[in-house]
Parts: structure tokens; C-alpha cells; sequence
């Protein structure tokens, strides 16, 4: 026993001796995990209010157990349904545009030898990840509104009147675009810093046999930068089922609940419009398995394609 126990206790102390010696990196991580313990751990604990007919003025305890009846409920509801596979289909939408949308744009602007005209572009393509969804709204609303640029042009040239937002097709377009132009800027920057990391004498290498640019980012740029576009895409599909709801509710309006409704604001109108608590918890809890299911394939297919895993 005293043989088998020496390498744990020898880890033990390697593992001690590393945390004394970096407390200080240890210490920020105080802050986050503290947040994520009283607005993801705790809140964890009140789950059980999908299991029950909860009543506010009864409280959690006192309400009946009702099992699965809500989530019965739930997949009987062909609301809920419909939520769902508008959900699937624009976030998977979002996935296939916005996901790669990043990766391209930071191998254009690291290709960019003239620096002040990167800076600009790159200063110029981050600026909107700063603006909150109802700015952005606002924005693509004086674009694509009836009124809008986009519609006076259309009029002007002898065409009809688009209402972007209020037919489900185009509505669905402006989500995809906004969520381009909202966020193409943090992925470039996180897409450019995994780019500085390639050696740079592979690229020296590709020149000396005459590689061209396009051949360079094909051979090279890109196979590199996979580990991080997995990582990228693992993370959205984390949120394939939760991502989107306030993009969504500064966006939408009654006139595209069918088209446009997502698993979000349906909770959102469930728990907080009609006080349907129970409900709503359920439709939010299949919402984090299914979520968590999508991560556990991602990381899966991480392993198979790159060989590493994200966690």
C-alpha cells in the first residue's frame, strides 16, 4: 500500500507546490467562478420546479409533484414543436454562415501589407460586437425598415416594397446578416491571434517552392487554424438551442411568431408573460440537455477530425 500511495502523494505535492507558486493567476479566477456558482450552480437547485404544478404563493415545496406531465405537455404542444424546429433551422443557419465568416476574414486582413489599412478594417469590422442588439436593430431598421434605404432604393428603381420584417423568409435573412455583422469582429481577432501562431518558417518553405497566396492559406493557413474553427463551432453548438434569444427578442414581433419564435422567447413569454412557471422550466431544461448533447458530439467529432478534444 505504502508503494502505491508514493506517486499519489508525489502528485499531490507537485499539484500544491504549482498552485502556491502561481496563487496570483489562481486569484482571478475567484471573481468568475464565484458568478458562476450563484448564477449557474445555484439556480441549478430550482430545477425541480419542472417536476411540479408550482404555485408563487405556495412556494416549491408545498406545490403537488406532477412528474413528467409537463414535459408530456411540452412534446404534445405543437407550439412548441414548431419553436423547436425554428430554432434547429436558423441557428443552424447562423452556424454555416457565421462560423467560417471569421475564419475568412482574418486570412483576407493577414494578407493586408499596407498596416494602417488593416488596423482600419480590422478597428472598423470589431466595432460592432460592442453594440448591444437593440442599437443593432436599430441600425438594420433605418436599412431594411418600409421606409429604409434598401426600400427606397427598391421603389426607386420600379420595384416593390420588401417587408423584411414582417415576412418569416427575409425576416430570417436579417437575423443571419445582423449576427454576421455583430459578431464577424471577436472571431477575426481570436482567428488572427491563432494565425500569428503558425511558424513562420513553414510559409518561408511554401514561398521558396513557389507556393502561391491562395495555395499558402489552402495548404497551410487553413489546416492550422482547424483546432481553432472546431473550438469556434463546439461553442456555438453549445447554444444551438439557447443562442440567439435576445437577438431574436430586440428583433421580432407578433406578425413572424411562426417563422421566428425560438425556444427563448418562448420560455421568456411562458414564465414571464402568462406566469406559466412549470412549463416554462421544463421547455428551458430540454433546452440545456439538448444543448449539452450537440457539445458532447462536437467535442466527439473534434477528436476524430484534429485528434484534440476541447476538454
Amino acid at each position: 500500500m505504502t508503494v502505491i500511495n508514493k506517486p499519489r502523494r508525489s502528485r499531490i505535492r507537485r499539484t500544491l507546490s504549482y498552485l502556491t507558486g502561481h496563487w496570483e493567476l489562481y486569484l482571478f479566477l475567484v471573481p468568475g467562478l464565484i458568478a458562476a456558482f450563484m448564477f449557474k450552480l445555484l439556480p441549478m437547485s430550482k430545477i425541480i420546479i419542472a417536476f411540479k404544478n408550482f404555485k408563487p404563493l405556495k412556494g416549491i415545496e408545498a406545490s403537488p409533484w406532477v412528474g413528467l406531465a409537463q414535459f408530456e405537455k411540452m412534446f404534445a404542444d405543437p407550439e412548441v414543436l414548431n419553436v423547436i424546429k425554428n430554432t434547429l433551422e436558423i441557428n443552424l443557419m447562423i452556424v454555416i454562415f457565421c462560423v467560417p465568416l471569421p475564419m475568412l476574414l482574418a486570412i483576407m486582413m493577414n494578407e493586408m501589407n499596407c498596416m494602417p489599412l488593416k488596423k482600419s478594417v480590422q478597428t472598423i469590422v470589431y466595432i460592432p460586437h460592442f453594440f448591444t442588439w437593440v442599437v443593432v436593430y436599430s441600425v438594420f431598421f433605418t436599412m431594411f425598415g418600409s421606409t429604409g434605404m434598401v426600400n427606397t432604393i427598391i421603389k426607386a428603381l420600379g420595384g416593390e416594397e420588401i417587408l423584411f420584417f414582417m415576412k418569416g423568409g427575409w425576416f430570417r435573412f436579417l437575423l443571419v446578416i445582423s449576427n454576421a455583422w455583430k459578431g464577424a469582429g471577436w472571431g477575426t481577432i481570436v482567428y488572427l491571434s491563432a494565425i500569428t501562431a503558425i511558424d513562420s518558417e513553414i510559409y518561408e518553405a511554401a514561398i521558396i517552392d513557389g507556393a502561391s497566396k491562395i495555395q499558402q492559406a489552402r495548404h497551410i493557413t487553413v489546416p492550422c487554424l482547424l483546432p481553432t474553427l472546431v473550438l469556434m463551432l463546439t461553442i456555438r453548438l453549445g447554444s444551438i438551442l439557447s443562442g440567439g434569444f435576445d437577438q431574436v427578442l430586440a428583433f421580432y414581433n407578433p406578425t413572424v411568431y411562426h417563422s421566428a419564435d425560438v425556444l427563448g422567447t418562448f420560455v421568456y413569454r411562458q414564465g414571464i408573460g402568462t406566469a406559466n412557471f412549470s412549463y416554462a422550466t421544463a421547455v428551458g431544461l430540454f433546452e440545456s440537455v439538448v444543448g449539452l448533447v450537440f457539445v458532447m458530439i462536437s467535442n466527439f467529432a473534434s477528436k476524430r477530425l484534429t485528434g484534440r478534444t476541447v476538454w
